[in-house]
């Protein structure tokens, strides 16, 4: 299409239209977009400065929490009672020996116990007498004058290897007696462990009784004894077996007795009379303080969540989300808390604030959070909002243009049309009252002729006319009707008599069928016959290869229904309700350039709504038309 055609009003007011649209909606949409961003850029900000306080509160906390603490310590390494920890241990640590509160938390020692033992050179001579000389009752006899001895040491050593022979040699319930005598000899040791503990082991063997064994495990597990870890794994092993469970230790508890060892063996390396660091044993962090020399020292050893209890305390609540506390070590690993690398987050390093750990306080990411702002929604809200009205006025904006655009050309159309009716008539008048008044006739025939054509264009004229002023009232509503009983066969005829004329020189008929009972309408006998010639009318033009065309009427239910029916060439499916609409005419009516206004059906429709009635087509292309007229019937038979 040439591009004048596209500048033409109204198509270019479409066009104008649809650009300002497009631009308006791109700039409300990057000035919503703006906004959006600038509000989540103040967001972030605030949600900053909200993390920077929350982290000023959590170093401040951490720092009051570790003064007491070391004051606590102070005080214990002074004399002065501690309170021992939910989780941890605390500790007195001299060059010999480790004081532990609370004493069951510690399972084992790092070095084996100070206690008193015999010397093997003095058993040396009985246990001659027991393996060399296979003499069993000498070696009793020489055990029973060591077991005298007031040496306790040399006293559990000889009642040791006493119930060992009385058991070899059968005497049961006398090696029960002699072990029954050690289990009552605490603080010494024999064979390297401590007397009272053999003892009671060897006693679960003897007696078999499984609460025994679960009684002496229960105290090896309650660190009752002091063990090196060698001894205390095979004990425990040892008394789990004889109660029946294979349970092993409890690993936080095996794992706070390994981070004590570390402590002993790394005390030489930590010449300050105080400090505090990370201390990593079985995959777990533990905190560790301590405060005096390497000769005597009192130790705190607790878990990293213990004491930034309170600093972790509730999860502070910041802008529609949460902060999160997470301590880390100096190797970049988590003691406490919970970290995320993805978020926002303040950092109190610990060089710069004098901390254990370097503290982080993120705030969780937008994806976790539970949804937008308010605010943010109620922009994106009112933006989406003014974009759909903005759109939606457009749409009917431009609905109403393609409509004006459609009936300016239906108007065109019409005007087009009406003016080639009118002209049709007209010229035809005029030429043969021209022959009239020049006396230009060839016999008075053909002036009867000329007489009686100038009165059927007449006719037609003023039809043409009273069709549109019809029309016209109709749509203004001004078409006043008379309405009476009539005859749905009278009026059958009467339009059908009007059309004999025209049809007779062209070889055509109407053919009429009917009821035999009478059909009777209230119905304004000029406006029916208008809406009945327009339907003839339209047959008649719409098959003209057709020699015939069908009017029937009958009852239908309560109504009179009219047919007019032609075999013409139909009118297609997606037309069938335009076709009753002002100015609209068919394709068919292009194709078979067939004449009209476009009022007619626009006419017939009104008339028979205003009678209470209703117009119907059936129609298929190429096989022809029905239309059906339905109006109320009024009882007279």
């Amino acid at each position: 299409m040439p591009l004048k055609e596209w500048l033409k009003p109204p198509r270019s007011l479409l066009v104008i239209l649809f650009l300002l649209t497009l631009v308006s909606v791109s700039a409300l949409g990057w000035f919503g977009w703006k906004l959006a961003n600038q509000d989540r850029m103040v967001e972030a900000q605030r949600n900053q400065e909200l993390l920077e306080q929350t982290a000023d509160r959590a170093t401040a906390t951490l720092r009051r929490t570790l003064a007491e603490t070391g004051e606590r310590l102070g005080g214990f390494l002074a004399g002065q009672p501690g309170d021992a920890p939910e989780d941890g241990l605390l500790l007195l640590m001299t060059d010999s020996a480790i004081v532990a509160a609370p004493p069951q938390r510690l399972l084992y020692r790092p070095f084996p116990a100070p206690l008193l033992e015999a010397s093997s050179d003095t058993f040396a001579a009985a246990e001659a007498l027991e393996f060399q000389q296979r003499q069993p009752k000498q070696a009793a006899e020489r055990y029973e004058e060591l077991a005298a001895s007031h040496n306790r040491a040399v006293e559990a050593g000889a009642l040791l290897r006493l119930a060992r022979v009385l058991r070899n040699s059968g005497q049961v319930e006398q090696s029960r007696a002699r072990y029954a005598q050690l289990a009552e000899m605490p603080g010494v040791n024999v064979a390297g462990a401590p007397a009272d503990l053999v003892a009671r082991m060897a006693l679960c063997e003897l007696s078999g009784r499984k609460s025994d064994a679960e009684s002496l495990a229960r105290d090896v597990l309650r660190g009752r004894w002091h063990l090196t870890r060698g001894q205390f794994e095979y004990y425990q092993s040892e008394s789990a077996r004889l109660a029946g469970a294979g349970a092993a230790p409890p690993a936080d508890a095996i794992a706070l007795t390994e981070a004590v060892g570390q402590i002993w063996r790394d005390r030489q390396r930590d010449p300050d009379v105080r400090g505090q660091r990370t201390v990593w044993a079985g995959g777990r962090p533990y905190f560790l303080m301590w405060r005096g020399g390497k000769d005597r020292r009192a130790v705190l050893l607790t878990g990293t969540e213990s004491v930034l209890k309170q600093v972790f305390a509730g999860e502070q609540t910041f802008s529609g989300g949460q902060a999160f506390c997470a301590a880390v070590d100096n190797d970049g690993r988590v003691v406490a808390g919970r970290k995320d690398a993805a978020a926002r987050a303040a950092v109190r390093t610990a060089a710069e604030y004098q901390l254990p750990w370097t503290l982080y306080v993120t705030g969780m990411r937008a994806a976790k959070q539970a949804g937008l702002p308010a605010r943010q929604w109620y922009l994106m809200m009112g933006t989406a909002v003014m974009v759909l009205f903005l759109i939606a006025g457009t749409y009917f904006i431009a609905r109403a243009i393609r409509r004006e655009m459609e009936v300016a050309r239906m108007q065109s159309e019409f005007v087009s049309a009406v003016s080639h009716e009118f002209r049709s008539p007209l010229t035809s008048m005029r030429q043969l009252s021209e022959i009239l008044a020049l006396g230009r006739l060839p016999s008075e025939e053909r002036r009867q002729v000329y007489y009686e054509t100038l009165v059927r264009e007449t006719v037609r004229l003023q039809r043409l006319v009273e069709a549109l002023l019809n029309f016209g009232r109709m749509e203004a509503g001004a078409r006043q009707y008379r309405f009476e009983d009539l005859d749905a066969s009278a009026l059958v005829h009467r339009v059908a008599a009007e059309f004999e004329p025209q049809m007779a020189g062209a070889g055509r008929h109407i053919e009429l069928r009917g009821s035999e009972e009478q059909c009777h309408i209230e119905a304004d006998p000029e406006a029916m016959s208008v809406a009945l010639r327009n339907l003839l009318d339209n047959a008649l033009k719409y098959s003209p290869d057709q020699p015939t065309v069908w009017v029937e009427w009958g009852m239908h239910r309560e109504c009179v229904a009219i047919r007019v029916r032609d075999k013409g060439i139909g009118v297609q499916v997606s037309e069938r309700k335009a076709i009753f609409r002002k100015f609209v005419r068919g394709s068919a009516a292009s194709l078979g350039n067939v004449k009209g206004s476009g009022v007619g059906l626009a006419m017939v429709r009104h008339i028979v709504m205003a009678h209470g009635g209703e117009v119907t087509v059936e129609s298929e292309p190429g096989e022809g038309s029905t239309f059906t007229l339905f109006l109320p019937a009024t009882g007279k038979a």
